[in-house]
C-alpha cells in the first residue's frame, strides 16, 4: 500500500472509527517507523521493539472508539508505546541493552549518506552512536525517555510533559541532568561531544 499524504491523521482516525480498515492501515504506514524507532531507542532490543510496535497499533485499533481527539493522534500513539516500553522494562527487571540491528549493512548505509562522507567517517559516526547508546542505557528511565523524545523525535518540552505526565519544569530538569551525565561520560572516554549531548534548554515550550 502507498502512503496517502493527502489526508490528515484526524481524517484517517475518523474514517477508521467508521469502519474503514484502509484508513487505519494508512496510519500504520505513517507512524510505524517512528514508533519502532522510539521503542528501539528506549529498550534497545530489535525483536522486542518490533513486538512493542505491533502491540502499540493493536491496542490503538482496539481503543480507537475511546480516542476523543483531546490530544494529537501521534501523541496518543506515543503514549501507548511508552507504556508498553515501561511494561517491558519492569517485566525484564533490567536496564535496556543497546545493540545495532543485525540487518544493518555498513556499505548500504554509506550509500545512503551524503556523498562527502567517507566510509571512515561513517564508521566513526556509528562508533560514537554506539557509545552514546551505551551511556544512555545507564540513565534513569525518565531522563532517557525525555532525551529520546526531544533529541530523536523532535518533540517540544510541553509535548514531553504531557506524555510523561509531569510539569514542564520537571522535563527540563530531566533533560539537563541526563544530557549533562552523557556529556561527562563521553568526555571521560575521550570522545568528541556531539551537539545533542550539550545541555541546551531553550526558554518556552520548544
Amino acid at each position: 500500500m502507498v502512503s496517502d499524504v493527502s489526508r490528515s491523521d484526524e481524517e484517517l482516525v475518523t474514517r477508521s472509527r467508521g469502519g474503514d480498515a484502509d484508513s487505519f492501515n494508512q496510519l500504520i504506514l505513517r507512524w510505524e517507523r517512528p514508533i519502532y524507532a522510539l521503542a528501539y531507542r528506549v529498550i534497545g532490543r530489535e525483536e522486542d521493539a518490533r513486538d512493542v510496535c505491533q502491540e502499540t497499533f493493536l491496542r490503538a485499533y482496539r481503543s480507537l472508539a475511546g480516542f476523543k481527539g483531546e490530544a494529537k493522534f501521534s501523541s496518543w500513539l506515543y503514549r501507548i508505546a511508552l507504556n508498553l516500553c515501561r511494561d517491558w522494562i519492569r517485566r525484564q527487571r533490567r536496564a535496556p541493552v543497546s545493540q545495532f540491528p543485525e540487518d544493518m549493512d555498513i556499505l548500504e548505509a554509506a550509500a545512503a549518506t551524503e556523498p562527502t562522507e567517507s566510509i571512515e567517517d561513517l564508521v566513526a559516526r556509528r562508533e560514537l552512536s554506539a557509545v552514546v547508546e551505551e551511556a544512555m542505557a545507564l540513565l534513569p528511565e525518565e531522563q532517557r525517555t525525555a532525551i529520546i523524545l526531544k533529541e530523536y523525535h523532535g518533540m517540544t518540552f510541553q509535548e514531553i510533559a504531557d506524555l510523561q505526565g509531569c510539569p514542564l519544569s520537571t522535563v527540563k530538569t530531566r533533560l539537563y541532568q541526563g544530557l549533562s551525565v552523557l556529556r561527562r561520560q563521553l568526555q571521560r572516554q575521550g570522545q568528541t561531544v556531539p551537539q545533542m549531548v550539550t545541555p541546551r534548554l531553550r526558554s518556552g515550550s520548544s
